[in-house]
Protein backbone atom coordinates (compact mmCIF):
# COMPACT_ATOMS: atom_id res chain seq x y z
CA UNK A 1 0.00 0.00 0.00
CA UNK A 2 1.32 3.65 -1.07
CA UNK A 3 1.36 6.01 2.10
CA UNK A 4 2.29 9.48 2.06
CA UNK A 5 3.28 12.23 4.01
CA UNK A 6 0.26 15.00 3.48
CA UNK A 7 1.37 17.69 5.76
CA UNK A 8 4.00 18.50 8.65
CA UNK A 9 4.40 21.15 10.97
CA UNK A 10 7.25 22.41 13.21
CA UNK A 11 8.20 25.12 15.66
CA UNK A 12 10.98 26.70 15.76
CA UNK A 13 13.52 24.99 18.01
CA UNK A 14 15.47 26.47 21.09
CA UNK A 15 14.79 27.63 24.50
CA UNK A 16 10.93 29.27 25.43
CA UNK A 17 10.27 29.55 29.13
CA UNK A 18 6.98 30.33 27.93
CA UNK A 19 5.83 27.37 26.14
CA UNK A 20 4.86 23.85 27.78
CA UNK A 21 4.58 20.29 26.03
CA UNK A 22 0.95 21.23 25.08
CA UNK A 23 2.03 24.20 23.69
CA UNK A 24 4.83 23.08 21.76
CA UNK A 25 2.55 20.02 20.36
CA UNK A 26 -0.67 22.00 19.80
CA UNK A 27 1.59 24.68 17.13
CA UNK A 28 3.70 21.97 15.06
CA UNK A 29 0.01 19.92 15.16
CA UNK A 30 -1.87 22.57 13.64
CA UNK A 31 0.72 23.74 11.16
CA UNK A 32 0.73 20.01 9.96
CA UNK A 33 -3.59 20.02 9.61
CA UNK A 34 -3.13 23.46 8.11
CA UNK A 35 -0.73 22.28 5.44
CA UNK A 36 -2.95 19.41 4.74
CA UNK A 37 -5.63 20.88 4.44
CA UNK A 38 -7.77 19.00 6.90
CA UNK A 39 -9.35 19.51 10.13
CA UNK A 40 -8.63 17.08 13.42
CA UNK A 41 -11.90 14.78 12.10
CA UNK A 42 -9.52 13.64 9.71
CA UNK A 43 -7.43 12.00 11.85
CA UNK A 44 -7.96 8.48 12.62
CA UNK A 45 -5.62 7.68 15.24
CA UNK A 46 -1.90 9.90 16.92
CA UNK A 47 1.21 8.66 18.07
CA UNK A 48 2.73 11.32 20.61
CA UNK A 49 6.14 11.03 21.26
CA UNK A 50 7.52 12.46 24.62
CA UNK A 51 10.70 11.16 26.48
CA UNK A 52 11.27 14.22 29.40
CA UNK A 53 7.87 14.68 31.06
CA UNK A 54 8.47 12.17 33.58
CA UNK A 55 11.86 13.23 34.66
CA UNK A 56 11.33 16.55 34.23
CA UNK A 57 7.75 17.37 35.41
CA UNK A 58 6.34 14.07 36.76
CA UNK A 59 3.80 13.30 34.74
CA UNK A 60 5.23 9.63 34.01
CA UNK A 61 2.00 8.43 32.92
CA UNK A 62 -0.65 9.51 29.55
CA UNK A 63 1.28 12.44 28.03
CA UNK A 64 0.37 11.82 24.64
CA UNK A 65 -3.80 11.89 25.64
CA UNK A 66 -2.79 14.85 28.21
CA UNK A 67 -1.57 16.67 25.61
CA UNK A 68 -3.73 16.17 22.25
CA UNK A 69 -7.17 16.47 24.30
CA UNK A 70 -5.88 19.68 25.29
CA UNK A 71 -5.98 20.55 21.69
CA UNK A 72 -9.74 18.43 20.92
CA UNK A 73 -8.64 15.41 19.96
CA UNK A 74 -11.27 13.24 22.13
CA UNK A 75 -12.13 9.19 21.18
CA UNK A 76 -9.44 7.65 18.52
CA UNK A 77 -6.27 5.93 19.53
CA UNK A 78 -3.98 7.98 21.18
CA UNK A 79 -0.38 6.51 21.95
CA UNK A 80 2.52 7.40 24.09
CA UNK A 81 5.82 6.70 22.01
CA UNK A 82 9.04 6.59 23.99
CA UNK A 83 12.27 5.51 22.28
CA UNK A 84 15.09 7.65 23.64
CA UNK A 85 16.13 10.01 20.77
CA UNK A 86 14.31 8.05 18.23
CA UNK A 87 11.01 8.68 19.32
CA UNK A 88 9.38 10.85 16.97
CA UNK A 89 11.22 8.70 13.98
CA UNK A 90 9.26 5.51 16.12
CA UNK A 91 5.96 7.65 16.13
CA UNK A 92 6.02 8.29 12.30
CA UNK A 93 6.75 4.25 11.98
CA UNK A 94 3.76 3.63 13.81
CA UNK A 95 1.71 5.76 11.83
CA UNK A 96 2.68 4.72 9.10
CA UNK A 97 1.87 1.00 9.94
CA UNK A 98 -1.53 1.95 11.37
CA UNK A 99 -2.75 3.12 7.74
CA UNK A 100 -0.72 0.22 5.96
CA UNK A 101 -2.73 -2.33 8.31
CA UNK A 102 -6.00 -1.01 7.10
CA UNK A 103 -6.87 0.08 10.58
CA UNK A 104 -7.41 3.47 9.63
CA UNK A 105 -6.35 6.03 6.35
CA UNK A 106 -5.17 9.27 7.96
CA UNK A 107 -2.79 9.24 11.04
CA UNK A 108 -1.05 11.53 12.83
CA UNK A 109 2.71 11.33 14.59
CA UNK A 110 3.88 14.46 16.72
CA UNK A 111 6.74 14.94 19.24
CA UNK A 112 7.08 17.76 21.72
CA UNK A 113 9.72 18.21 24.11
CA UNK A 114 10.26 20.92 26.74
CA UNK A 115 13.71 20.21 28.27
CA UNK A 116 14.96 23.98 29.61
CA UNK A 117 13.56 24.09 33.30
CA UNK A 118 16.34 26.38 34.33
CA UNK A 119 18.49 23.60 36.26
CA UNK A 120 21.25 22.24 34.28
CA UNK A 121 21.52 18.95 36.36
CA UNK A 122 18.39 17.73 36.03
CA UNK A 123 18.42 18.45 32.19
CA UNK A 124 21.89 16.23 32.09
CA UNK A 125 20.73 13.72 34.34
CA UNK A 126 17.59 12.72 31.80
CA UNK A 127 20.42 11.40 29.52
CA UNK A 128 21.45 8.32 32.09
CA UNK A 129 18.58 6.55 31.23
CA UNK A 130 19.71 6.05 27.73
CA UNK A 131 21.24 2.92 28.08
CA UNK A 132 20.55 -0.15 30.76
CA UNK A 133 20.89 1.78 34.18
CA UNK A 134 21.57 -1.44 36.05
CA UNK A 135 25.17 -1.50 33.58
CA UNK A 136 25.61 2.15 33.47
CA UNK A 137 29.34 1.78 34.37
CA UNK A 138 30.15 -1.11 32.34
CA UNK A 139 28.30 0.48 29.51
CA UNK A 140 30.52 3.35 30.24
CA UNK A 141 33.93 1.79 30.42
CA UNK A 142 32.69 -0.45 27.07
CA UNK A 143 32.51 2.69 24.87
CA UNK A 144 35.36 4.75 26.49
CA UNK A 145 37.98 1.92 25.29
CA UNK A 146 36.01 1.68 22.10
CA UNK A 147 37.55 4.68 21.52
CA UNK A 148 40.88 4.23 23.28
CA UNK A 149 44.53 4.83 21.73
CA UNK A 150 44.75 8.55 20.87
CA UNK A 151 46.33 11.20 23.47
CA UNK A 152 44.18 13.76 24.53
CA UNK A 153 45.67 17.20 24.24
CA UNK A 154 46.64 18.86 27.63
CA UNK A 155 43.41 21.82 28.08
CA UNK A 156 41.23 19.96 25.41
CA UNK A 157 38.29 18.91 27.96
CA UNK A 158 36.54 20.89 30.18
CA UNK A 159 35.64 20.32 33.61
CA UNK A 160 31.98 21.31 33.74
CA UNK A 161 29.44 18.93 33.96
CA UNK A 162 27.70 17.43 30.64
CA UNK A 163 26.17 14.42 29.60
CA UNK A 164 27.72 11.35 29.49
CA UNK A 165 26.60 10.85 25.92
CA UNK A 166 29.30 13.30 24.71
CA UNK A 167 31.84 11.29 26.35
CA UNK A 168 30.43 8.46 24.11
CA UNK A 169 30.67 10.55 21.21
CA UNK A 170 34.91 11.29 21.48
CA UNK A 171 34.95 7.92 22.02
CA UNK A 172 33.40 7.50 18.73
CA UNK A 173 35.30 10.13 17.37
CA UNK A 174 38.93 8.84 18.61
CA UNK A 175 37.76 5.63 17.01
CA UNK A 176 37.98 6.78 13.66
CA UNK A 177 40.63 9.09 14.48
CA UNK A 178 42.63 6.13 15.17
CA UNK A 179 41.31 3.45 12.57
CA UNK A 180 40.42 5.71 9.51
CA UNK A 181 43.12 9.04 10.06
CA UNK A 182 40.32 11.23 11.18
CA UNK A 183 41.19 14.77 12.49
CA UNK A 184 39.99 17.45 14.15
CA UNK A 185 40.32 19.72 11.85
CA UNK A 186 37.63 17.33 9.84
CA UNK A 187 35.27 16.95 12.43
CA UNK A 188 35.18 20.37 13.13
CA UNK A 189 34.43 20.81 9.39
CA UNK A 190 31.24 19.06 9.84
CA UNK A 191 29.92 21.30 12.27
CA UNK A 192 31.13 24.62 10.15
CA UNK A 193 29.04 23.64 7.76
CA UNK A 194 25.98 22.60 9.40
CA UNK A 195 25.87 26.06 11.49
CA UNK A 196 26.17 27.81 7.98
CA UNK A 197 23.17 25.85 6.73
CA UNK A 198 21.16 26.50 9.69
CA UNK A 199 21.66 30.60 9.00
CA UNK A 200 19.03 29.84 6.10
CA UNK A 201 16.49 28.18 8.54
CA UNK A 202 14.26 30.19 10.31
CA UNK A 203 13.32 27.60 12.73
CA UNK A 204 16.72 26.51 13.56
CA UNK A 205 18.09 27.02 17.43
CA UNK A 206 21.53 29.05 15.88
CA UNK A 207 21.38 31.40 13.07
CA UNK A 208 25.54 31.76 14.02
CA UNK A 209 28.27 30.84 10.87
CA UNK A 210 31.27 29.48 12.43
CA UNK A 211 34.30 28.85 10.43
CA UNK A 212 36.77 26.14 11.09
CA UNK A 213 39.24 27.66 12.67
CA UNK A 214 35.95 29.05 14.94
CA UNK A 215 35.10 25.78 15.81
CA UNK A 216 38.17 24.60 17.06
CA UNK A 217 39.55 27.35 19.19
CA UNK A 218 35.29 27.23 20.70
CA UNK A 219 35.11 25.85 24.07
CA UNK A 220 36.24 22.51 24.77
CA UNK A 221 33.36 19.62 25.61
CA UNK A 222 35.82 16.58 25.07
CA UNK A 223 38.44 15.73 22.83
CA UNK A 224 37.91 16.13 20.19
CA UNK A 225 34.30 17.62 20.34
CA UNK A 226 34.26 21.62 21.25
CA UNK A 227 30.61 23.41 22.19
CA UNK A 228 29.55 23.94 18.46
CA UNK A 229 30.04 20.59 17.66
CA UNK A 230 26.93 19.15 20.21
CA UNK A 231 23.72 19.49 20.02
CA UNK A 232 22.08 22.01 22.48
CA UNK A 233 19.38 21.46 24.99
CA UNK A 234 16.40 21.92 23.45
CA UNK A 235 12.56 22.85 23.54
CA UNK A 236 10.33 21.91 20.54
CA UNK A 237 7.85 20.07 19.00
CA UNK A 238 7.30 18.61 15.16
CA UNK A 239 4.09 16.52 13.78
CA UNK A 240 3.45 15.12 10.53
CA UNK A 241 0.35 13.37 8.77
CA UNK A 242 0.39 10.12 6.72
CA UNK A 243 -2.59 8.98 4.39
CA UNK A 244 -3.46 5.87 2.17
CA UNK A 245 -3.84 6.59 -1.35
CA UNK A 246 -7.58 6.25 -1.08
CA UNK A 247 -7.91 9.20 1.50
CA UNK A 248 -6.08 11.31 -0.90
CA UNK A 249 -8.83 11.30 -3.00
CA UNK A 250 -11.22 11.72 0.15
CA UNK A 251 -9.92 14.58 1.58
CA UNK A 252 -8.84 16.67 -1.70
CA UNK A 253 -5.01 16.52 -0.24
CA UNK A 254 -2.73 18.14 -2.49
CA UNK A 255 -1.31 15.22 -5.04
CA UNK A 256 1.31 17.89 -6.11
CA UNK A 257 2.61 18.71 -2.44
CA UNK A 258 2.64 15.29 -1.24
CA UNK A 259 5.36 13.53 -0.18
CA UNK A 260 5.90 9.51 -0.74
CA UNK A 261 7.01 7.17 1.59
CA UNK A 262 9.08 4.49 -0.05
CA UNK A 263 10.33 2.73 3.05
CA UNK A 264 10.05 3.52 7.23
CA UNK A 265 12.47 1.11 8.72
CA UNK A 266 13.12 0.15 12.42
CA UNK A 267 15.85 -1.47 14.06
CA UNK A 268 17.40 -2.27 16.96
CA UNK A 269 20.75 -3.12 18.14
CA UNK A 270 22.62 -6.54 17.47
CA UNK A 271 25.90 -7.88 19.37
CA UNK A 272 28.49 -6.87 17.59
CA UNK A 273 32.57 -6.84 17.42
CA UNK A 274 34.24 -3.07 16.75
CA UNK A 275 35.61 -4.56 13.76
CA UNK A 276 32.27 -5.85 12.52
CA UNK A 277 31.28 -2.12 10.42
CA UNK A 278 28.54 -3.79 9.13
CA UNK A 279 26.38 -4.92 11.68
CA UNK A 280 25.99 -1.59 12.85
CA UNK A 281 22.19 -0.43 13.05
CA UNK A 282 22.01 2.67 10.87
CA UNK A 283 23.65 -0.27 8.16
CA UNK A 284 21.01 -2.95 8.73
CA UNK A 285 18.22 -0.46 8.72
CA UNK A 286 19.55 1.60 5.38
CA UNK A 287 19.93 -1.96 3.56
CA UNK A 288 16.56 -3.10 4.01
CA UNK A 289 15.09 0.74 3.44
CA UNK A 290 16.96 0.88 0.33
CA UNK A 291 15.38 -2.74 -0.78
CA UNK A 292 12.21 -1.67 -0.10
CA UNK A 293 12.31 1.98 -1.72
CA UNK A 294 13.82 -0.06 -4.68
CA UNK A 295 16.74 1.91 -4.85
CA UNK A 296 20.13 2.55 -4.04
CA UNK A 297 22.72 5.24 -1.95
CA UNK A 298 23.71 6.58 -5.96
CA UNK A 299 20.18 7.87 -5.99
CA UNK A 300 19.63 9.92 -2.75
CA UNK A 301 19.70 13.78 -3.53
CA UNK A 302 19.30 14.95 0.17
CA UNK A 303 20.35 13.28 3.90
CA UNK A 304 18.86 14.21 7.18
CA UNK A 305 20.87 12.25 9.85
CA UNK A 306 21.37 11.92 13.29
CA UNK A 307 24.79 14.47 14.19
CA UNK A 308 23.83 14.91 18.09
CA UNK A 309 27.60 15.65 17.84
CA UNK A 310 29.48 16.47 14.34
CA UNK A 311 31.06 12.81 14.66
CA UNK A 312 27.75 11.38 14.35
CA UNK A 313 27.31 12.86 10.51
CA UNK A 314 29.97 11.17 9.89
CA UNK A 315 29.43 8.04 11.21
CA UNK A 316 26.12 7.50 9.84
CA UNK A 317 26.95 8.90 6.24
CA UNK A 318 29.20 5.79 5.91
CA UNK A 319 26.62 3.59 7.78
CA UNK A 320 24.01 4.68 4.69
CA UNK A 321 26.25 3.95 2.27
CA UNK A 322 26.87 7.65 1.04
CA UNK A 323 30.45 6.78 0.43
CA UNK A 324 32.76 4.34 1.85
CA UNK A 325 33.37 3.53 5.42
CA UNK A 326 36.39 5.77 6.29
CA UNK A 327 35.66 8.57 3.71
CA UNK A 328 33.08 10.69 5.24
CA UNK A 329 35.20 12.91 7.15
CA UNK A 330 37.24 13.98 3.54
CA UNK A 331 34.06 14.16 1.74
CA UNK A 332 32.59 16.45 4.02
CA UNK A 333 35.78 18.67 4.44
CA UNK A 334 36.25 19.09 0.71
CA UNK A 335 32.78 20.53 0.92
CA UNK A 336 30.33 17.49 -1.03
CA UNK A 337 27.93 17.11 1.66
CA UNK A 338 27.18 21.20 1.80
CA UNK A 339 24.50 22.17 -0.41
CA UNK A 340 25.50 22.30 -3.76
CA UNK A 341 27.95 19.42 -3.24
CA UNK A 342 27.52 15.82 -4.48
CA UNK A 343 25.33 14.64 -1.56
CA UNK A 344 24.08 17.30 0.86
CA UNK A 345 23.59 16.30 4.48
CA UNK A 346 21.71 18.07 7.00
CA UNK A 347 20.67 21.48 5.33
CA UNK A 348 18.27 22.03 7.89
CA UNK A 349 21.57 22.63 10.37
CA UNK A 350 21.54 18.93 11.74
CA UNK A 351 20.93 18.85 15.56
CA UNK A 352 24.26 20.85 16.20
CA UNK A 353 22.59 23.68 14.95
CA UNK A 354 18.67 23.46 14.56
CA UNK A 355 18.54 21.64 18.16
CA UNK A 356 18.05 18.48 19.10
CA UNK A 357 13.80 18.30 21.54
CA UNK A 358 14.59 14.64 21.85
CA UNK A 359 11.69 13.00 20.61
CA UNK A 360 11.10 16.08 18.02
CA UNK A 361 14.15 15.57 15.89
CA UNK A 362 12.85 12.44 13.81
CA UNK A 363 9.95 14.47 13.02
CA UNK A 364 11.93 17.57 12.27
CA UNK A 365 14.00 15.89 10.20
CA UNK A 366 11.03 14.77 8.84
CA UNK A 367 9.93 18.04 8.20
CA UNK A 368 12.96 19.31 6.35
CA UNK A 369 13.24 16.67 4.12
CA UNK A 370 9.25 17.14 3.18
CA UNK A 371 9.95 20.73 2.37
CA UNK A 372 12.52 20.08 0.79
CA UNK A 373 11.49 17.32 -1.84
CA UNK A 374 8.74 20.04 -2.07
CA UNK A 375 10.89 23.08 -3.30
CA UNK A 376 10.21 25.31 -0.52
CA UNK A 377 13.28 25.61 1.40
CA UNK A 378 14.26 28.99 -0.33
CA UNK A 379 18.29 29.71 0.44
CA UNK A 380 18.70 26.05 1.88
CA UNK A 381 16.83 24.08 -1.24
CA UNK A 382 19.00 21.53 -2.32
CA UNK A 383 18.03 21.64 -6.34
CA UNK A 384 15.83 18.70 -7.77
CA UNK A 385 15.44 16.43 -4.99
CA UNK A 386 13.80 13.81 -5.98
CA UNK A 387 14.94 11.23 -3.20
CA UNK A 388 15.88 11.66 0.33
CA UNK A 389 16.68 9.67 3.44
CA UNK A 390 16.32 10.05 7.03
CA UNK A 391 18.30 8.68 10.06
CA UNK A 392 17.83 9.15 13.44
CA UNK A 393 18.61 6.77 16.77
CA UNK A 394 17.91 6.43 20.13
CA UNK A 395 19.86 5.52 23.70
CA UNK A 396 22.53 3.13 23.60
CA UNK A 397 22.98 -0.87 23.90
CA UNK A 398 26.58 -2.22 23.32
CA UNK A 399 28.62 -0.07 20.77
CA UNK A 400 25.60 1.33 19.06
CA UNK A 401 22.53 3.10 18.96
CA UNK A 402 19.92 0.84 20.67
CA UNK A 403 17.27 1.40 17.91
CA UNK A 404 17.35 3.07 14.65
CA UNK A 405 14.85 4.32 12.03
CA UNK A 406 15.79 4.95 8.29
CA UNK A 407 13.12 6.64 5.70
CA UNK A 408 13.57 6.88 2.23
CA UNK A 409 10.85 9.62 1.33
CA UNK A 410 10.33 10.64 -2.33
CA UNK A 411 8.84 13.56 -4.05
CA UNK A 412 5.53 12.46 -5.92
CA UNK A 413 5.78 11.49 -9.44
CA UNK A 414 9.39 11.56 -9.25
CA UNK A 415 9.51 7.95 -10.87
CA UNK A 416 12.69 5.91 -10.94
Amino acid sequence: MDIYIVGVGMTPFGRFPEWGVKDLAQRAVTDALTDAGCGKSAVDAAFFANTVMGYLENQIFIPGPIALRAMGFEEIPILTVENACASGSTALWEAINFVRSGSGDVALAVGAEKMNVGDKQRQLAIFDSGWEIETADENYAELIAYGAGVDVPPGSESPDARSRFMDVYAAYARRHMREYGVTQRQIAAVSAKNHAHSVHNPRAFFHKEFSIDDVLAAKPVVYPLTVPMCAPVTDGGAAAIVCSEEAMARYGFDRSRAVKVEACVLVSAVPRQAEEVENQPTYLAARRAYDQAGIGPEDIDVAEVHDAAAIGEIREIENLGLCGFGEAAALSERGDTSIGGRIPVNPSGGLESKGHPIAATGLGQIFELTAQLRGECDDRQVDNARYAIQENGGGSIGLDAAVTVVSILSRTGSGR
